[in-house]
């Protein structure tokens, strides 16, 4: 196995006062700074996309419990209508009284869970729209950390082969990583294959 071969310390101090070195090591803690930032923002809207999803699903699950209970009292409300309708006559006023109030009382219930579930449905889909919103930040923040990435590498190279070409290679991919940082945070505009 060959051996691995470490750098002179004379080149590495060469390389150290070359300002050519001193320009890309500075940019390149540039595009750290932004990569780091790009990140946060990545986290958070993967964050925001979770908890949202969870928190529209608690509001469905809570619509469905309320749909159920306004059902139960418009079966219970049919039911004693045809209770009365068949019973007709035959009941004494007191109890048809009760039965009335009884009815009443199931059709105010009805209607409370109706406007219930309204609420809670309106409430569900504005969750939806946050978790939409999130989730279509997050592939802009997942490219930008790449580019990025591939920034600082092609920095880093360009500087151990002080070539300006590959370091204008790093600058165009920092460009492009902070603009689609840029648009991970504020969505201005929608790249159709993300």
């Amino acid at each position: 196995m060959a051996e691995p071969e470490l750098p002179n310390s004379d080149e590495i101090r060469e390389l150290k006062e070359k300002p050519f070195t001193k320009k890309v090591a500075l940019v390149t803690a540039l595009f750290a700074v932004c990569l780091a930032i790009v990140s946060l923002g990545g986290n958070n809207a993967m964050k925001e996309m979770l908890l949202t999803q969870q928190q529209s699903s608690n509001q469905w699950a809570f619509y469905q419990a309320k749909v159920l209970r306004e059902h139960l009292y418009r079966a219970q409300k049919m039911r004693l209508e045809i209770d009365l309708a068949v019973a007709g006559s035959s009941l004494s006023p007191a109890s048809r009284q009760q039965m009335n109030e009884t009815l009443k009382q199931f059709a105010g219930e009805e209607e409370r869970y109706r406007t219930e579930k309204k609420e809670i449905e309106q409430e569900a889909k504005t969750l939806e729209h946050e978790r939409d919103i999130n989730r279509a930040k997050d592939p802009y923040f997942d490219y930008a950390e790449v580019l990025l990435q591939i920034a600082i590498v092609m920095a880093s190279i360009s500087i151990l082969a002080s070539s300006t070409t590959i370091f204008c290679f790093a600058l165009v991919s920092a460009v492009l990583g902070v603009l689609m940082g840029i648009n991970g945070f504020f969505l201005l505009v929608h790249i159709p294959f993300l």
